[in-house]
């Protein structure tokens, strides 16, 4: 079902790094969302109030506030979709991220209030009856849901989309909170014991619950959040893929939505090669990750002396003695400058967020070490963080 739909309602589905493209996919998942959570809130609304319960009544409220979910994803793919401005000109594409903020504050704020009406009739109790029509309907709402969750998963997965994986968690909680609901109802049935109350309370944290990850998710990527490993290591390659290229550093990725994304990193060549065979060599790799990623690009060039063995030498001495501090201590931009009595040996050290030492240390400790290592070589240390 859910190829038939992305066959009939996009074109040219396979493009997903194309923006006109993912948004017809998110179009699709809110649309989709839109039109079966309604049917679902009114069945559920009518079998909630025939029957008296209040769970079932939260369960048709909840999809009421899935519908307006849906509708914020509309709007959110809506407006991700609209091009660069003169106030914007990286694009609109992290408004599919505030939308996602939006829609989690919606579902919160339900479950919270379902879940005070849900306590209120603990303490004011109100009977309610046993209805087949409301089994039903549940039951037919389950499997939705849980077609629904496999639908908004899959689009999730080919659009790489927090927002409709948001969704897809969504729907399965949903599954969850309506079964809770069933086996109350059976309870009560077969047994006179009426937990219709608790199973609201159990519906609405589920909601709850739901739209915390839901707000988390979706708040990440505008904190600027670390880019995937699988991203960064893509990247590396296709740099190092060129021979010329000696190494690289100091990569850092942008997400402003996808498609919009702004790559810089640092591309170390060999010092003696042609000024202007390096600056085409960079402008080659520039386009070709433009390409591949359809993002904005900007290399810097590091020359590095690739040939000196003495530089070798010294730099696999000093890389050997950060190693043995740490294993995840890493550095670059490395190079010496000989004095008459000793030789300066510069290089940038990269230490990971939460590192056991400060900065002060870490470098003094560096510093020691080379010191004793070889008393010639002075180490000129800039400490600083990978990005990715």
């Amino acid at each position: 079902m859910t190829n038939l739909l992305i066959k009939l309602f996009i074109r040219d589905s396979k493009n997903t790094t194309d923006t006109v493209v993912r948004k017809h996919y998110g179009y699709l998942g809110a649309f989709t969302g839109i039109v079966l959570n309604i049917l679902l809130f009114i069945g559920k609304l009518t079998a909630g109030i025939l029957s008296g319960s209040i769970s079932v009544i939260a369960d048709a409220l909840n999809n009421l506030s899935d519908a307006g979910s849906s509708i914020m994803t509309f709007v959110g793919f809506r407006m991700a979709g609209m091009p660069a401005d003169d106030e914007h000109p990286y694009g609109h594409g992290r408004m599919e991220y505030v939308s996602g903020i939006i829609i989690s504050c919606i579902i919160m704020m339900m479950g919270f209030e379902l879940g005070k009406s849900s306590v209120e009739k603990i303490f004011s109790p109100e009977p309610s009856e046993f209805s087949w029509l409301a089994v039903g309907v549940l039951g037919a709402s389950l499997l939705v849901k849980l077609w629904m969750a496999l639908f908004n998963r899959k689009l999730g997965k080919i659009i790489d989309s927090a927002t409709m994986k948001a969704a897809s968690a969504d729907s399965l909680s949903d599954c969850i909170s309506t079964s809770v609901v069933i086996i109350c109802i059976f309870i009560n049935f077969f047994s006179g014991v009426d937990l219709d109350a608790y199973a609201g309370i159990v519906v609405a944290l589920f909601i709850m619950y739901t739209g915390f990850n839901t707000f988390k998710d979706s708040l990440e990527p505008l904190l600027g959040a670390k880019p995937k490993k699988e991203l960064v290591d893509e990247i590396g390659e296709t740099v190092m893929s060129y021979p010329q290229i000696v190494g690289i550093h100091d990569l850092m990725v942008h997400d402003y939505g996808v498609g919009r994304m702004v790559i810089s990193l640092h591309a170390e060549v060999n010092c003696k090669m042609d000024f202007m065979e390096a600056h085409e060599l960079i402008d080659l790799i520039e386009d070709d990750l433009k390409e591949k990623y359809r993002c904005n690009v900007s290399i810097h060039m590091d020359p590095v002396a690739a040939d000196d063995e003495n530089v070798k030498a010294i730099k696999a001495t000093v890389v050997g003695i950060i190693k043995e501090i740490d294993d995840d201590l890493t550095l670059h931009d490395f190079r010496i400058t000989n004095g008459v009595a000793r030789i300066n040996v510069i290089f940038d050290l990269v230490t990971p967020f939460g590192f056991r030492y400060s900065d002060e240390e870490i470098e003094t400790l560096v510093k020691n070490a080379i010191a004793e290592k070889d008393s010639r070589l002075c180490a000129v240390i800039t400490v600083e963080r990978s990005m990715c």
